[in-house]
């Protein structure tokens, strides 16, 4: 009897337990929810034989002289235990021309990267971009000399399926001028990272223009419709319409060619591209030619005063049916140009752009609609989806509007980009997204700015949390900087990332990191970046780094300290809207009236970094990774004091002391200068660089004029002006680059601190309108400047960072 009752009592509690499981969040896991999407896209790929000859060809272009060192080779994903993965052996064969490793890999793209694993962790070799020191390869063996592997070899498998890269607007920041050449060495980068993932956005303007000819739009209606090529990012999310345009078909033709080729290599190597699809930005003839359509127009974003001819773009609601048909007729065009070459497509419709009401019915109805059109033209879409809108807008998305969105397509449908998961991390806060998958990505760079910083803990560590916490849906990595070409060392850790299934002991894996870096090991150079860990690359206080260092981002303000509310002067400062969001963390105070360059560490111990990096030159004085990291180094230490320098020619301005304004205001410009000559030693730090790329893409002087008006604007004013009033962004893609920081940074600075010098000696307020208009003016002739500048490199950097070093720090 107690055996029944006993019995009786167990069906009972588990009856209860499971009643209790069934009312918890469903939350599919990892293979679950986007196992059928995997199978799906590896029957896309190429066949073995072109991926293994794409991987052969990449090595071909690293280590040409190793051609024939090793042997590649296509596997199941059943050999690596049903995940994606590569694994290195030792090739034990008679041929006299034998190989001496293998690697194989379930794609290319892990063959690359165990071809990148073994020259980094056998060989102690090292690959960045080309302008962040490019390749350290001296350190690899001749051909027959290569180190064995253990025996058994070496298996990594990918924790996550997915290793995602881009930010939407990289495709202006950084990738706008390049060619066929630039985009081979990046696709390569890539693979060598074991980016699968890609996002492909290159020649959609042409693909747009071929779609809206079906609905009767003319090319003189896409001509006010596009941006100009530096701005077409923010054209394509609707914040901005004919600014820089038009595109010719120049344009057009040129980039739709790069991008079948772009595509072309990524399926070579067994990635899956990420294609745009629409998301409700439309040319404003479509309103006239679709009277009844619900179209709207949006507000202004960021224009001075609303002028029309850019400002307050149009939207075409995804509830109404015109929106499917477009949607359709877009994605059946790229098949018909590209191919059947993916299920995945981006879409970030609420992305700046919250709906119209908070409705969680309305909201679920809207996302419907959207995967809808996706789905009528791929029946097979998945929804890539930026999360940034969760953490930007966040007063709107609140958890029913979340849900709304996120369980408005079918469960496996969708994927969020916790765009970002290294400072902000979404996922933490949604309890994984509500059940749909997402990749954890790291943002890091906004507008290409070139400042050191970066969370390595953070990198090291938060990916790993987030896989294996509670009912993860993490199904991916990512790298979603605004710019590339800058902190290597950020980008080769979070690379590992999607290979690394434990936490990474950071400060151990510096030290391999700098002796591949610079193909030897020198105490100095560990111990500065120990320091280098513990101060600028340890950034813990949540702000979103854009950098706001006072030479590359005026202050355009009227300091007096009885001029008025110093808080209305400020908010220019602190409240300036961004280009991807509401960011507002531009400047921190250091009092309640002066505004303050974000700094998260103390300037004098990476001073001391910097001396102990000097201690090492002559050792390293023809290491090209070393030159990039002691200019980039040097320029950091420099560029913190000239913050200060400001800050003292404020305050002397406030005291009324006209010879201490002088002094600082002078050692400021000095400053400017001196960096200028820092960076012209380094090919990496050149505006020429940049002016050039944009006109070599040119097929006509109309056309060279125009790219070069672009890549000046994009860097300096960004947006429109007024004659008395800067653009909104300006400075938002500042760069420090020789020949940017003496004709445009220096005149700058110059002219202000003369009007404020003259104001105190005439003793008068300071008249900041007039100041604006005279630099508004000066920045609109250089914008449409054509003079030109360096693109070699030109003095001894070592000699040049120890002067300067020895100027402003010797004495410390």
């Amino acid at each position: 009897m107690k055996v029944i009752i006993a019995n009786c009592l167990f069906h009972v509690l588990v009856i209860i337990f499971i009643l209790f499981l069934a009312r918890l969040p469903h939350s599919f896991s990892t293979t679950e929810a986007v196992e059928p999407i995997l199978t799906r896209l590896d029957s896309k790929r190429s066949s073995p034989f072109v991926q293994e000859s794409a991987a052969k060809a990449v090595l071909g272009r690293l280590l040409p002289t190793h051609l024939h060192s090793f042997h590649f080779q296509i596997v199941s994903k059943d050999v690596c235990g049903g995940q994606s993965c590569f694994l290195i052996e030792n090739y034990y064969g008679s041929n006299e021309d034998r190989p001496e490793i293998i690697i194989k890999g379930s794609t290319a793209v892990e063959i690359v990267s165990g071809l990148h694993w073994y020259i980094k962790y056998f060989c102690g070799a090292h690959v960045s971009w080309d302008k962040t020191g490019g390749m350290q390869i001296a350190s690899v063996p001749k051909p027959g000399s290569l180190p064995l592997v253990k025996d058994g070899g070496v298996l990594i498998q990918r924790p996550v399926p997915w290793n995602y890269y881009q930010n939407v607007v990289t495709s202006s920041y950084s990738y706008v001028w390049w060619d066929w050449e630039r985009w081979e060495k990046e696709i390569d980068w890539m693979a060598l990272q074991g980016i699968n993932l890609p996002l492909a956005f290159t020649g959609q303007e042409a693909i747009w223009q071929k779609v809206f000819m079906g609905f009767n739009i003319s090319m003189e209606d896409l001509n006010d419709f596009f941006g100009g090529p530096a701005f077409l990012a923010w054209a394509r999310m609707g914040n901005l319409h004919g600014w820089g345009g038009p595109l010719s078909k120049n344009w057009l033709n040129q980039q739709l060619v790069l991008q079948k080729k772009i595509l072309s290599r990524m399926l070579e190597l067994g990635m899956t591209p990420v294609l745009p699809s629409f998301s409700g930005n439309v040319p404003a003839a479509l309103k006239t030619i679709f009277p009844s359509a619900n179209i709207t127009r949006l507000g202004d974003w960021n224009t001075v005063d609303g002028d029309p001819r850019w400002c307050c773009t149009y939207l075409l609601n995804p509830s109404d049916p015109l929106f499917v048909e477009i949607g359709e007729a877009f994605i059946q065009q790229q098949i018909k140009e590209y191919g059947d070459v993916t299920d995945i497509y981006n879409c970030d419709t609420f992305n700046e752009n919250s709906p119209p009401t908070n409705d969680p019915t309305y909201i679920s109805s809207l996302g419907a609609a959207l995967y809808k059109a996706m789905s009528k033209g791929d029946k097979d879409a998945v929804w890539l989806m930026q999360g940034w809108l969760f953490y930007s807008d966040s007063h709107f998305w609140k958890p029913p509007q979340m849900k709304a969105l996120l369980h408005s397509v079918p469960q496996g449908k969708m994927i969020v980009l916790d765009l970002f998961a290294d400072v902000k991390p979404i996922w933490e806060v949604s309890s994984q997204f509500y059940g749909t998958p997402y990749i954890w990505c790291l943002l890091h760079n906004f507008g290409g700015n070139i400042e050191m910083y970066g969370t390595l803990d953070a990198i090291s560590s938060g990916p790993i949390d987030a896989h294996i916490s509670k009912n993860s849906t993490m199904v991916g990595v990512g790298m979603c900087m605004e710019g590339i070409e800058q902190n290597p060392v950020v980008y080769e850790l979070m690379s590992e990332m999607a290979f690394r299934k434990e936490k990474v002991q950071v400060l151990e894996w510096l030290k391999t990191y700098t002796r591949r870096r610079y193909g030897k090991s020198i105490q100095q150079i560990e111990d500065a970046w120990e320091i280098l860990y513990h101060t600028v690359y340890n950034c813990t206080d949540g702000i979103a780094d854009h950098n706001t260092d006072f030479i590359v981002k005026f202050p355009d303000w009227d300091p007096s300290t009885d001029s008025g509310s110093q808080t209305s002067k400020l908010d220019n400062m602190h409240m300036l809207p961004t280009v991807t969001g509401s960011r507002r963390f531009l400047f921190q105070e250091t009092s309640w009236d002066l505004p303050q360059a974000h700094l998260w560490y103390s300037n004098q111990e990476v001073v001391k970094a910097l001396k102990l990096f000097l201690a090492a030159g002559n050792g390293l004085a023809g290491s090209l990774t070393y030159r990039y990291d002691l200019v980039d180094l040097t320029r950091q230490a420099l560029s913190k004091l000239a913050n200060q320098v400001y800050l003292d020619a404020v305050n002397a301005f406030r005291r009324k002391d006209v010879k201490a304004l002088n002094d600082h205001s002078q050692k400021f410009i000095q400053l400017i200068k001196d960096i200028d000559i820092l960076l012209a030693a380094d090919d990496n730090f050149l505006l020429g660089t940049w002016l050039e790329s944009a006109k070599m893409l040119a097929e006509n002087p109309s056309e060279m004029r125009q790219y070069e008006w672009n890549a000046r604007t994009q860097v300096t004013m960004w947006y429109d002006t007024t004659t008395t009033n800067q653009s909104k962004l300006h400075d938002y893609a500042n760069k420090f680059w020789s020949g940017l920081l003496k004709e445009y940074y220096l005149p700058r600075a110059a002219s202000y601190f003369s009007h404020l010098s003259k104001s105190l000696r005439k003793n008068e307020s300071f008249k900041l309108v007039e100041w604006r208009k005279e630099w508004v003016s000066f920045s609109n002739k250089w914008q449409s400047g054509v003079e030109q500048y360096p693109v070699k490199a030109k003095g001894d950097f070592v000699v040049i960072a120890k002067s300067l070093f020895e100027r402003y720090f010797g004495s410390s």
